[in-house]
């Protein structure tokens, strides 16, 4: 019996060199060392799959993400800036133009890019205290060689079967078994502390889910070999409910209609942007986009800005600026006081709006 394939997806991989003469320069782009803002890159444009990419190199700053600080890095990262909906992957390594030597380890980082600029965890290619020893920099000039790969799936190949022998097999149950697995804690090998409470995991699991896991437990980070880890900034409630949600791709506190719903989902969102968990992220938001009302509108749409949720945030000032009386009674919510404390330029934007509107 002849074998036989099928793909079941289909890739589309370009590679460019991306050069920067006059680094030393450059490299006063660098961001803030305390706190994180998305600027000092150089970008370049690309076309792969049919789809538009940006490829953002940061020349010298400091590891992404709060409360990291010291030292500064090379960095690189991809931004998705048309149409959303497909995984890709960047791979960035340092090479000698002169061929004398060998490229540097090339690094990778993937996500699925679900919404409009969502981009991948940044890849801290080299220290720039490193960069004068290895080589790579020859008369103030650094190459870097960068691939993006796309993956678009393909449609799944049916068999027919006559009628009498169709089989239908069983709903899944995988979702069940790895439940009972967080629930009892057998085989965890990490212990969370968040607000005083205690949770049992598996580092493999998480890290399989979320890059940010992959990250700490299989990278150079002090969690690779901590048994326990604190989590600061985060409810017990919330932080349970994200571990269930890595466990069995589910959220049953969201479907519920009740306020507490809401609350959770707004907690949730911020958790799941923090962690690299793109498909909780966009339940998050259309959990939200659904419950926008006045006492909600001026919250989410400071928490659009803050985690990029482009169409979370439309769907807000949408609502705001329906009519006067909503505009109004929205102006009186306590949400609207954090909104004009955290997003000022969101609010002059929203507020130049509403006066164009009204004139």
């Amino acid at each position: 019996m002849a074998n036989a394939s099928t793909n079941l997806t289909g890739a589309a991989r370009e590679v460019q060199v991306l050069k920067i003469d006059g680094y030393s320069a450059s490299k006063s782009m660098c961001t803030a060392k305390k706190g994180y803002r998305d600027d000092g890159f150089i970008e370049s444009r690309w076309n792969v799959g049919g789809y538009e990419w940006e490829v953002r190199m940061y020349p010298a700053t400091v590891i992404f993400g709060a409360g990291y600080g010291e030292p500064l890095w090379l960095a690189l990262k991809l931004v998705i800036l048309g149409k959303p909906g497909v995984r890709a992957a960047l791979g960035c390594r340092l090479v000698d133009p002169r061929g004398l030597l060998e490229p540097s380890e090339e690094k990778i980082v993937s996500t699925y890019f679900g919404s409009c600029n969502s981009c991948t965890e940044a890849i801290l290619l080299i220290e720039t205290r490193d960069l004068a020893a290895s080589g790579y920099l020859r008369s103030d000039s650094l190459s870097v060689e960068c691939s993006v790969t796309v993956l678009r799936e393909l449609p799944v190949p049916t068999i027919p079967f006559p009628a009498k022998e169709a089989i239908v097999p069983p709903s899944t149950n995988l979702h069940l078994h790895f439940g009972e697995l967080l629930q009892s804690g057998t085989g965890a090998d990490v212990t969370f502390i968040v607000s005083g409470e205690s949770f049992a995991a598996h580092k493999l699991i998480l890290s399989a889910r979320s890059p940010v896991f992959m990250v700490e437990f299989f990278g150079d980070m002090k969690e690779k070999t901590s048994q326990s880890v604190e989590i600061e900034d985060m409810e017990a409630t919330v932080f349970k409910t994200l571990l269930h949600f890595i466990y069995t791709d589910t959220v049953p506190e969201l479907e519920k209609e009740q306020e507490e719903s809401t609350v959770m989902a707004q907690h949730l969102l911020a958790a799941a942007d923090r962690y690299g968990l793109d498909r909780l992220k966009l339940i998050c938001e259309a959990k939200l986009s659904r419950a926008v009302a006045v006492d909600t509108a001026a919250t989410t749409l400071a928490l659009a800005e803050q985690h990029n949720c482009l169409q979370l945030k439309g769907k807000c000032v949408e609502f705001i600026l329906s009519s006067p009386a909503i505009l109004d009674a929205v102006l009186l919510t306590e949400g609207y006081k954090h909104l004009a404390a955290s997003c000022p330029l969101v609010l002059a934007d929203l507020l130049k709006s509403a006066h164009g509107r009204k004139c």
